[in-house]
């Protein structure tokens, strides 16, 4: 059995972050080994929420797996708070990369043209480094807008993301991959490129008007759940995007009408059984 670790916070209400990636990669039949970054009573969308930071327990706890001899098959980091979380990780990389094993950073910063408050130019500079240490890369057009430099858009053409792919790709990360990408109207999807193989990959699927907090985290943590099923990164990629969007549809059909994540639990046996 595959093994994938995956670093981020961990809301105890909410349905995002670690509370995704543990059962969705874990039901897609894959060892899912958590490292908590921090512990919130809810996620931000909730007033008046609590946070505890978990910066000091990470080394620790990674000393213990290092005299454990532990492995992994995959990294998969996702929302870091802190600059000096950063950094850590790129140690975590260090320390736990094996030959085979795959690296994939969702750069969690930003979204809509604007960093989330707690971020600053200096925190975007130390996810562009983490990015320069990954395999896969999966940020969303404004996080690769503030890493690269190029101006953020809400309108372009394909010529633009090319391009934005380009200076990721100068990072160094095999793959790198822009999600939320609409390249004609009424659709959005991704695309991406392969630095190896020198290739291009356009996925599109029907645009959905609903914004829902962790779909990002739906996206990538199938992603990672499919990668280590065995599917290229192109068939992860098209699996995810479909199933994100199937699920928003779903959610979108509650009487209950949920408003602080997306009902993936429901959708679950889709995702398990996909193509």
């Amino acid at each position: 059995m595959k093994r994938v670790l995956t670093v981020q916070d961990i809301s105890c209400l909410g349905k995002c972050s670690l509370t995704i990636a543990l059962p969705v990669i874990s039901a897609l039949g894959v060892e899912t080994v958590i490292l908590p970054t921090a512990v919130l009573s809810t996620h931000t969308m909730f007033q008046n929420f609590t946070c505890k930071d978990l910066s000091d327990q990470i080394e620790p706890i990674t000393k213990h797996w290092l005299s454990e001899d532990v492995k992994f098959d995959a990294i998969y980091t996702g929302y870091l708070g802190t600059a000096e979380q950063i950094d850590q990780m790129k140690e975590l990389f260090r320390q736990f990369r094996g030959e085979d094993t795959i690296v994939f950073v969702d750069p969690v910063m930003a979204d809509n043209g604007k960093l989330y408050p707690a971020f600053d130019m200096e925190y975007v500079k130390k996810n562009a480094e983490l990015c320069a240490a990954a395999d896969i890369i999966v940020p969303n057009i404004t996080e690769a807008a503030f890493m690269t430099g190029m101006e953020y858009k809400e309108e372009y053409d394909e010529s633009y993301i090319k391009e934005m792919l380009s200076k990721l790709n100068e990072f160094g990360a095999k793959i790198s991959v822009l999600t939320g990408v609409s390249l004609e109207p009424g659709k959005t999807g991704v695309m991406g490129y392969d630095r190896e193989a020198d290739d291009y990959f356009v996925y599109q699927n029907n645009r959905i008007d609903a914004a829902y907090h962790g779909t990002g985290d739906l996206f990538s943590s199938s992603c990672v759940g499919e990668i280590m099923k065995g599917h290229s990164w192109q068939d992860a990629m098209r699996i995810a995007a479909d199933y994100t969007a199937h699920t928003i549809e779903v959610t979108l059909k509650n009487p209950e009408k949920p408003w602080y994540g997306v009902d993936f639990e429901a959708t679950l046996p889709e995702l398990i059984a996909a193509k």
